[in-house]
């Protein structure tokens, strides 16, 4: 079934409350800029275009059941998540709305928006120049990120930024775009278009395309052998024969693992789950049995399994991917 088929709409949606939510908190704020919202693949908003694209998933349950079996996780799923993608992706759009990147000012703090968007990037955890409001320290990737969740922070309600950043370097962008703001109060946006640039109506993919490349994506790089960590860990005595399995302790939790692993890295579950299925594949190949205290094991294996991805996938892309 293509997109174009599916009949989803924001109109009369839960989608739809939020962004007049979001409408009203830039009312409050005393800005007349309302970005206009299109169901697409993923969140993003373009280059030229005052507006946020928002997955089509979110727009239907059973799209999001289905989302959540296929990818195991729902971006945006949450409200609190989704209003906290939704806040980063309107200071997209009132970037391009007000083209505040040609500002002397705006790139003195965040940097140039022409610089090349990289493949990964490598963030720092420490940084405390940088605000922190999506994982994976998002907003160290590009300027453009950069302001975009300094935008979300300063707009998230009852968010008590300068007490919160007191004594951060990042306040100076948080009270730039405070003044920044201010000086937009009831002005026109002089960019306002409100094209909707890959719309659910004008594609031609299908479901199944859109998962298989979704899949491809976040497949690690290449396998790695994790064989002497999981023997340190589980047992390969003959005497342990009659143990149960590790492979059938793991996969047993594996949901639970993969979102307690997820929650400590900031990584995506596929991501986890890839590096989950070798493991249990070598567990099996190995014969290794599960002795001990079953929690204990647990929670050294979800230890191993963090710090094991983040190195693989570290030598493998260096970066996070963008």
């Amino acid at each position: 079934m293509g997109f174009a088929d599916l009949g989803l709409e924001l109109r009369g949606s839960w989608i739809e409350d939020e962004l007049h939510r979001l409408h009203d908190q830039l009312g409050r704020r005393g800005l007349r800029f309302k970005p206009h919202a299109w169901l697409s693949t993923d969140w993003f908003s373009p280059i030229g275009v005052p507006g946020i694209a928002i997955p089509f998933y979110l727009a239907d349950p059973r799209l999001v059941r289905l989302e959540r079996r296929l990818m195991l996780e729902v971006e945006g799923g949450r409200r609190d998540e989704f209003r906290r993608l939704l806040r980063h992706e309107c200071g997209h759009a009132i970037q391009q709305a007000f083209r505040l990147h040609r500002r002397k000012q705006w790139r003195e703090h965040f940097g140039s928006s022409a610089q090349d968007y990289p493949d990964s990037y490598r963030p720092n955890p420490r940084s405390r120049k940088f605000v922190q409001h999506l994982r994976l320290f998002y907003a160290q990737c590009h300027p453009d990120e950069d302001f975009a969740e300094t935008f979300a922070v300063w707009l998230s309600p009852r968010h008590h930024w300068r007490k919160a950043y007191a004594d951060w370097p990042a306040l100076n962008k948080l009270e730039y775009v405070d003044r920044l703001m201010d000086s937009l109060v009831d002005v026109v946006a002089p960019v306002r278009s409100r094209r909707q640039v890959r719309s659910l109506s004008g594609l031609k993919l299908t479901l199944g395309e859109h998962y298989a490349e979704r899949e491809e994506r976040y497949k690690p790089r290449a396998p790695s052998r994790y064989d002497n960590d999981l023997r340190a860990l589980f047992s390969a005595a003959k005497g342990h024969g009659r143990a149960l399995t590790a492979a059938s302790l793991i996969r047993g939790k594996r949901a639970a693992i993969r979102r307690r692993v997820a929650r400590w890295t900031g990584e995506h579950q596929q991501v986890l789950d890839q590096v989950l299925s070798e493991m249990i594949l070598r567990c099996s190949e190995l014969d290794l049995r599960a002795t001990g205290s079953e929690q204990s094991l647990l929670i050294d294996f979800s230890v191993l399994l963090a710090a094991r991805t983040m190195a693989a996938l570290h030598a493998e892309r260096d970066w996070i991917a963008v």
